[in-house]
């Protein structure tokens, strides 16, 4: 029985199961068919106080940086509160999902647009915010508008399409991309939540996360916690790929999901997976094991998330050309606003595809391991960052593969490296 819910499966209202709660209402749903599901919202009734409620509930940002929701959204408050002229917030949707490996976002806006909206309304009111945006890629805007057309107290919301580009969905490229329509990171001196958009305090959340918002003003924050562990409370939606005959899937799990799990309820089996690729393009490569989805948990088993990506490799796959590609592709997006993204990016793939190669050269594991401590912490945005940690957990997970290679061989089936 599979332990997890897809999109393709019979849901419950929320409050009946621990998991099944964002997609309940099935896809494209009507405004009707989200209130028989969720019941009714009123966004005017939320008040300041619900954000003490969102730091009770524990939830973190779904976006990839999993950052506490409620000390986040209370950051800004404070900072809108400051000076003599205070400033009433700006609440951003990030709908961007820039991520190749990503489909949740736009799984979720396709099936609960209405929680969607229903969160950033509670969110800006609790915040007693003055502007709202949902910043989303062009597949998802003709839903999100038809259901702000549907949405009552949505008329303040505005869409913003958002690039189809690697960046693009970091907080600060898409602040940037609102104000003026460049979808590029911001060097800020200042946090967002003290200076974005047009000088106002901004709160940039992920449209999960805002789904989760929704459901957390309905429902209470011990309802929440009914899911996942104390540590990782309540559930999270994973975009879950690997080889062939294995489909694509958005699944619903509870925080401290099971990794073994996860993969079999996506239809594969652990025991043929070489490695996964947890977190997406900025996240690590581990071996198959008892691993759980967690930012927090037992030293040694649990892994982040990140943007909710589980990428598994087939037996016959090379970690190495896999990561090759990767980083090459990441080089390619980079912003080429610094000197980490615009040198050492690029040195970084050239080094790793001489690897992946099987140039027969000793130097190039630890050329590459100065290059990634290099850039790590010197970017303007935390793309070097997350580029140079998938570069070192291939150093480590694939560390046979990588002594094979350097002397011109692939360990999978295929013989000779490419």
């Amino acid at each position: 029985m599979n332990p997890f819910t897809d999109v393709s499966a019979q849901h419950l209202p929320p409050a009946g199961r621990q998991v099944s709660r964002l997609l309940a209402a099935g896809p494209d749903p009507a405004l009707t068919r989200h209130l028989d599901t969720f019941g009714p919202l009123d966004a005017d009734a939320v008040t300041p106080g619900f954000l003490t409620v969102l730091e009770s509930a524990g939830l973190t940002g779904r976006g990839g940086a999993a950052f506490e929701t409620g000390r986040k959204a209370m950051s800004t408050a404070r900072s809108g509160r400051k000076g003599l002229l205070p400033a009433r917030p700006v609440v951003i949707g990030n709908g961007a999902e820039g991520e190749p490996l990503s489909f949740k976002d736009r799984t979720l806006l396709a099936h609960a647009p209405h929680l969607v909206i229903d969160g950033l309304l509670a969110l800006t009111r609790a915040l007693s915010g003055a502007q709202m945006y949902l910043y989303v890629t062009a597949v998802s805007v003709p839903g999100v508008r038809r259901a702000l057309s549907e949405h009552p107290g949505a008329r303040r919301i505005e869409v913003v399409e958002a690039p189809e580009t690697f960046v693009s969905g970091e907080a600060s490229a898409v602040v940037n991309r609102i104000a003026t329509g460049s979808a590029l990171p911001l060097d800020q001196r200042r946090r967002l939540s003290e200076a974005g958009l047009n000088g106002r305090p901004t709160l940039v959340v992920n449209v999960e996360t805002l789904a989760q918002v929704a459901l957390i003003a309905r429902y209470g924050a011990e309802w929440f916690r009914e899911a996942g562990t104390p540590s990782d409370p309540g559930t999270r939606l994973v975009s879950v790929s690997g080889p062939a005959p294995a489909r694509d899937v958005v699944l619903e799990v509870p925080g401290g999901a099971s990794l073994p799990d996860v993969l079999r309820s996506a239809g594969m089996d652990p025991d043929s997976v070489s490695a996964v690729l947890v977190g997406g393009y900025h996240g690590r490569w581990v071996r198959p094991g008892p691993y759980v989805l967690s930012p927090t948990g037992p030293a040694g088993r649990a892994v982040r998330p990140g943007a909710g990506v589980i990428h598994a490799l087939g037996a016959g796959a090379c970690g190495l050309q896999v990561t090759a590609r990767i980083v090459s592709y990441l080089a390619g997006e980079s912003a080429r606003q610094c000197g980490p993204c615009m040198f050492g990016l690029p040195a970084m793939a050239s080094n790793l595809n001489r690897i992946a190669a099987g140039e027969r050269n000793p130097r190039l594991p630890g050329e590459l391991d100065r290059l990634a401590r290099l850039v790590s912490g010197r970017g303007a945005c935390r793309h070097p960052d997350g580029t140079a940690g998938l570069a070192g957990s291939a150093l480590e997970v694939f560390a046979d593969d990588v002594r094979a290679h350097l002397n011109g061989r692939c360990i999978g089936p295929g013989g000779l490296a490419a």
